[in-house]
């Protein structure tokens, strides 16, 4: 008898051990998801940015008054705009080198550093003040360019801000490069353990691209290791006439901008 209340104190006890290992991961986690999300980088305020192509420097005041950073790249006799939003690391000091793939082709492309990246003030806290401050910046560029002539791009966390920004705008078209189905269903592949109800960040793509009006074009790497093809096959089946994809052999997540198979693409596109 007593051997089996032994037994019983001990299961209990190891349980409860595990319950609180379990809280204790999963609180960091949740205080800490941000900064997993986003690796932001921070620039001096005084940082001179350096690029061959010519640019405007724009500070964008938020919904809360937060400035925010961009980089507006200028083509002789522009078409349009290409108003980009980037992937979770970098800031304008290196994004800023893709313009030229557009810029080439006669757009003008607004590269924007999200809040807490480069010189972008503020802190991410999540995904409604994320969407809320690229509806701001996006309207503030609305003044400067008809929306008819405006193509909304993002790429990769970039690619759910872009589709949820365009379900709520009429650009003239959308392009997504390595996106996800879901946000939340990928980061769950990555933290197993993580509860969906406690995330920050949802971005959940296949609910918003059936609201877009525009064409869509989607891009993905064969040989992606982060966000696997299979996403961006799932979102094409979603769509109707509206879905282009294009997927890209020997490509991986980064640097897609310099693949030769896009620029190819996009240069169909941009015409």
């Amino acid at each position: 008898m007593e051997m089996i209340k032994t037994l019983k104190f001990l299961t209990i006890a190891l349980l409860a051990f595990f319950a609180i290992i379990y809280v204790i991961i999963v609180s960091y986690v949740y205080f800490n998801q941000v900064g997993m999300v986003f690796q932001s980088a921070t620039l001096p305020k005084e940082y001179k940015f350096e690029y061959e192509s010519p640019f405007e420097e724009l500070n964008i005041k938020s919904f809360d008054g937060v400035n925010l950073n961009g980089l507006l790249f200028k083509a002789e006799n522009s078409k349009g705009l290409v108003f980009y939003l980037h992937g979770n690391a970098g800031t304008l000091e290196t994004w800023g080198k893709i313009a030229k793939s557009y810029t080439n082709l006669g757009y003008d492309i607004f590269i924007l550093d999200y809040r807490s990246f480069g010189k972008s003030e503020g802190e991410i806290e999540n995904e409604e003040q994320l969407n809320k401050d690229v509806a701001a910046v996006y309207k503030s560029l609305t003044e400067r360019y008809p929306e008819n002539k405006i193509i909304i791009a993002g790429y990769s966390i970039g690619s759910g801000l872009a589709a949820i920004l365009a379900s709520e705008n009429k650009p003239k078209a959308l392009i997504l490069q390595s996106p996800y189905f879901s946000f939340t269903e990928l980061s769950g592949t990555k933290v197993r353990f993580f509860p969906d109800f406690m995330k920050k960040f949802h971005l959940e793509t296949y609910q918003y691209l059936p609201k877009v009006k525009a064409p869509i074009y989607i891009f993905h790497g064969l040989d992606d290791q982060l966000i696997p093809v299979e996403n961006s096959v799932r979102l094409n089946k979603i769509l109707d006439s509206k879905g282009h994809l294009y997927l890209l052999k020997g490509q991986g997540h980064l640097e897609m901008n310099e693949n030769e198979s896009f620029q190819e693409q996009l240069k169909v596109i941009l015409q």
